[in-house]
């Protein structure tokens, strides 16, 4: 087209008609999609990803605040780009795959696996928490004030006791650890068929003597035990934690595309991880406490309808540091706090326990517990699919 010095047209020049491409088709359900997105529109910043466990097909994705892409269709003013451009809750980010946070707690399952794997502790034994962990001259906090007791691997899973996983990864290390963690799919990048996914990050001892010249310390690991210190994940990626425990350790690829056209995406059969089974069947027995014992953090959530019940890991990532003066006057709660400055809450489960077909994660940022903030969203969702899809 030709336009003049105001923008108004003065001719067409030529044309170059377009020409249709084929129809892609993906494994997103609709009805499940609109569901998420209505269940996370409260949110101020909030992901989550619902996939199925046995082939990796992504059923439901959510990253809010949205945008309106229409304002892109002829050209973005300015005012409207800053506005998004500047918004804190960055609406312009796919946060299921873009969006890096600490995983906290949800990633004790793999660390627990970790141990398991080498050797270095039976799931009997029985770890005393008093609410914290000595280390030399300094203590490592546990979530609960008044410390669990004497714990088991279940109990402790269940209750995510903190100092527990602090003698579990001094026991087993960092090597281990990061081993493991990469085996679920963390530290790498998944091969969704989306752009810009990111890898999120797990520390080894090699990369901090190259970046910071300084050799790993003990307590570093205990920090990275709790999915706190260095450790980032994408939410994507503990969707797909929850569900290479969920079938058992089999590597699924998550994936959208469907057909092109008339032509089927052909899946890559998923690969096995090669873990004991007696050791997932522990994780996966625990990850059902967590959610259908009393002694669980999110027994509240649970779900009652029988065959849909479902199992899951929580987690609290605290995204400032807490000083021990603070810790001796009281900690000052979440709400009492500006937004950016409380902690993360996470999710991560999958569904029907008996035979699970879907592994969900859900990630609010700044939204506290966990338990209270992500999930009773988890259980909504998972509830919601077994219903439309069946369990």
């Amino acid at each position: 087209m030709e336009v003049n010095a105001h923008g108004s047209v003065v001719r067409e020049l030529a044309r170059n008609d377009s020409e249709p491409g084929e129809d892609l088709t993906l494994s997103i359900d609709i009805g499940l999609q609109q569901f998420m997105q209505q269940r996370l529109a409260q949110q101020d910043g909030a992901s989550a990803v619902l996939l199925e466990v046995e082939s990796g097909a992504v059923r439901a994705l959510v990253s809010q605040p949205g945008f309106d892409p229409n304002l892109f269709t002829y050209g973005i003013s300015q005012d409207d780009w800053n506005t998004l451009n500047q918004d804190e809750h960055s609406p312009l980010m796919n946060k299921v795959v873009t969006g890096v946070y600490a995983p906290g707690s949800v990633i004790k399952p793999v660390v627990a696996m970790a141990a398991l794997e080498s050797g270095d502790i039976e799931p009997s034994d029985k770890i005393f928490c008093p609410g914290y962990y000595e280390l030399g001259d300094y203590k490592f906090h546990c979530w609960k004030h008044g410390g669990h007791g004497h714990v088991n691997m279940h109990e402790a899973i269940a209750g995510s006791c903190d100092t527990y996983f602090y003698d579990l990864g001094h026991r087993t290390g960092i090597d281990k650890i990061q081993a493991m963690m990469r085996r679920f799919g963390m530290g790498q990048k998944l091969g969704i068929d989306l752009p810009h996914e990111r890898a999120g990050f797990v520390p080894t001892r090699t990369w901090k003597l190259a970046t910071r010249h300084q050799i790993w310390q003990q307590g570093e690991t205990l920090i990275a035990s709790i999915g706190q210190g260095y450790m980032l994940t994408t939410p994507l990626q503990l969707a797909v934690m929850a569900a290479r425990i969920a079938n058992g350790g089999k590597a699924i690829i998550p994936h959208l595309a469907q057909a092109i056209g008339s032509k089927a995406v052909e899946a890559v059969p998923p690969a096995s991880l090669g873990f004991d089974r007696r050791h997932i069947e522990i994780v996966q027995n625990a990850m059902s406490a967590v959610v259908n014992e009393s002694i669980g953090t999110a027994y509240t959530s649970r779900i009652a309808t029988p065959g849909m019940e479902m199992a899951g890991k929580t987690g609290t990532a605290q995204v400032r540091r807490i000083s021990e003066s603070e810790r001796e006057e009281g900690v000052t709660a979440n709400d009492a706090l500006p937004w950016k400055e409380r902690d993360h809450a996470l999710f991560a489960g999958f569904a029907p326990i008996g035979n699970p077909r879907f592994a969900v994660s859900v990630v609010i940022e700044h939204g506290g517990s966990g338990g209270h903030a992500a999930a009773p969203i988890g259980r909504d969702i998972l509830l919601e699919c077994q219903k439309r899809l069946g369990g």
